[in-house]
């Protein structure tokens, strides 16, 4: 994402105090630092990585069945 489209506010004395950045750019860092956060965990690294690499598909219905609901 260009720069140019986050925008920095300054206080009084002319220091950055505040970023105002686009949504999207602010969805990819929250999901980065969750992501960050998941794996500090060695447990829920090796959940991520098994969920990763799985080939298994399942359609809509089947996960409904599967989960009862």
């Amino acid at each position: 994402m260009s720069q140019a489209k986050i925008k920095y506010v300054l206080n009084e004395k002319g220091q950055t105090v505040e970023v105002i950045v686009p949504i999207d750019l602010w969805r990819e860092i929250e999901s980065e630092r969750e992501t960050a956060y998941l794996l500090q965990s060695e447990t829920m690294k090796r959940r991520l990585m098994t969920a990763k690499n799985r080939q298994e598909v399942m359609g809509l219905e089947e996960v409904c069945e599967k989960l009862g609901i």
